[in-house]
């Protein structure tokens, strides 16, 4: 697939200035120019940021009123009840805010919707469970927004909520005794783009501000607000870019005994932001996509190391299961798509016996191999449920709009969507928004890669490269920086594991150096020796049998021209 590659338009002089000013090499000083830093109190901010850089609790909707209902809880001693996600945000939203609130001496519980029997959020069975069970105090955290008709319902039978949330409002505010959310339209926080668990932040540290607690009190639960942060992908900018950098140096040395356990189980030699992606994460998320969310709470909750190891080990096995059901759906996906569906402009398709729980990854996987917006559905008793991914420049629920009259729920946002639908209804939904689509000339939109700088290996060396670690951590709206390579020859080309990946050295001007392209060995029969080509890719220190040397990892190649 033909791709668009677009470098940024550096200033120079600006360029030159920043490196000599600061003593940076110019790689470093490209990209800080790119991201608009240029003065050294948004520099320091930005690779140095503080428990100092926080901002002020307060400034949030209800906060104040949310505080004052909590501290009289703790006067009263009352019993609270967590309500939360299941997924990786939510798990570490409860743990938390449950933590911190024991530790002022309530008795907290927690809820967590199965994620199979009761989907995302609030519910009234699960409601007049908590009502039945004697609580008359509901916390909220990382859902409960939208959950008007259920927040009506927990009043009528006098249960109180406080609602904790960073997803978009409805137009109708739930009736609760405090709704805490920076995307309420009459906020006025600095930042709207903390996770659910980064609002849980904020609320034990403006009840501590409120008890007169020292710092350390809220935050030395950023280990785990961080791993909450880096999970629900939100961007790595402002205070999520404070609790991802100084929460990362807490999850290396965690005092959370579960965590420790989890970290110790997957290995990873360096804790950063890709050890929290591909190593943490999926294991927490496993167990809400597998219908046992509550394992993966009771193990950041656990006190005893054997136990948490025992847990963090189910984590694992239900990891292992999630990816094996994973590869079947997905090669039966890639089967359809390649019979009927390579020349739709949305992918839509169906199946019986697909789990609900892990179609949305395959979903993912779909949209970025063929570049086109996909919906998978798994039926069952003549019901889809199902979940979509879309392209940059497709607004998928702006589309399930237009397909109302075959949809029976559907939510989201512009890039990932669930629907429920009835299975007589799926072919008319499938025609309705492939015609939507191809209305909209889906077909000319085109995947670009955003470059950084274009460099040459000469200007490329350990030490520049290392001095890329300052970016970190990586995330959304913080990505590792690409750069362009232009006219390189091709010294030597392989395919890596049974044809899987590409293997290239490659040479310029007398420099050299290796690249490896993960998932492109098929192209390992389209270049030859001697070949010059252009590549864009990420920067990486290979170590090796203790030796250190630059290698390119590969997002993209062509033939130079």
């Amino acid at each position: 697939m033909n791709k668009k590659w677009e470098c940024y338009e550096v200033d120079e002089s600006k360029v030159k200035e920043l490196a000599q000013k600061y003593n940076i090499n110019e790689i470093l000083a490209k990209i800080l120019v790119n991201k608009n830093l240029t003065k050294k109190q948004d520099i320091d901010l930005f690779i140095n940021p503080t428990r100092k850089d926080f901002h002020d609790p307060f400034f949030m909707p209800d906060m104040e009123i949310a505080v004052e209902r909590i501290l009289k809880a703790i006067d009263n001693k009352e019993k609270i009840m967590i309500y939360g996600d299941y997924d990786a945000d939510g798990i570490t939203s409860i743990t938390v805010l449950k933590s911190y609130l024991e530790e002022r001496g309530l008795e907290v519980s927690s809820y967590i919707p199965n994620r199979i029997n009761e989907g995302y959020g609030l519910n009234k069975k699960a409601i007049e469970k908590i009502y039945n069970d004697g609580y008359r105090l509901m916390i909220t955290v990382d859902c409960g927004i939208t959950g008007a008709e259920e927040i009506d319902y927990a009043n009528s039978l006098g249960i109180e909520t406080i609602i904790t949330d960073h997803h978009e409002p409805a137009e109708e505010i739930p009736k609760a005794v405090a709704v805490v959310d920076a995307k309420r339209k009459d906020n006025k926080y600095p930042f709207n783009q903390l996770a659910g668990v980064g609002v849980v932040l904020k609320l034990i540290q403006a009840i501590s501000i409120k008890l007169n607690l020292e710092e350390k009190e809220y935050l030395k639960y950023l280990d785990i607000v961080c791993i909450g942060t880096i999970s629900d992908i939100v961007p790595l900018v402002d205070e999520n870019r404070v609790i991802a950098k100084l929460g990362l140096k807490l999850v290396a040395q965690t005092r959370n005994i579960g965590l420790r356990a989890l970290l110790d189980i997957i290995g990873f030699k360096k804790i950063d932001s890709g050890a929290v992606s591909f190593g943490i994460a999926p294991r927490i998320n496993a167990c809400g996509r597998m219908g046992n969310e509550q394992l993966a709470l009771d193990l950041f909750l656990c006190k005893d190391y054997e136990l948490a190891r025992k847990l963090a080990i189910k984590l694992n096995e239900y990891n292992v299961e999630r990816q094996s059901i994973e590869k079947k759906i997905f090669d039966e996906a890639v089967e359809k798509i390649e019979q009927n569906e390579k020349d739709s402009s949305c992918i839509i398709i169906g199946n019986e016996g697909w789990h609900h729980g892990i179609i949305g990854i395959v979903a993912s996987k779909v949209t970025e191999m063929y570049f086109k917006p996909s919906i998978l559905v798994c039926f069952e008793d003549a019901v889809g449920k199902g979940s979509g991914r879309s392209i940059p420049g497709f607004d998928l629920h702006e589309a399930l709009m237009n397909c109302l009259d075959y949809l029976d729920k559907f939510g989201g946002h512009e890039m990932a969507v669930g629907v429920t639908l009835k299975q007589e209804n799926f072919d008319k939904f499938k025609v309705e928004l492939e015609t939507y689509a191809k209305k909209c000339e889906i077909d000319k939109i085109v995947p670009i890669i955003n470059i950084d700088s274009e460099v040459s290996l000469k200007s490329v060396n350990i030490e520049n490269v290392k001095s890329l670690s300052l970016l970190e951590p990586y995330g959304e709206a913080n990505k590792m920086p690409i750069f362009l390579f232009k006219n390189l020859k091709i010294n030597s080309i392989r395919a890596l594991s049974d044809g899987k990946h590409l293997k290239l050295s490659l040479k310029d001007d007398g420099f050299m150096v290796d690249s490896i392209g993960f998932n492109m060995g098929q192209l390992s029969e389209e270049y030859l020796l001697d070949d010059k080509v252009d590549i864009v890719g990420n920067l990486d220190i290979n170590s090796f049998n203790g030796n250190e040397s630059v290698q390119i990892i590969i997002k993209d190649i062509r033939k130079s021209y």
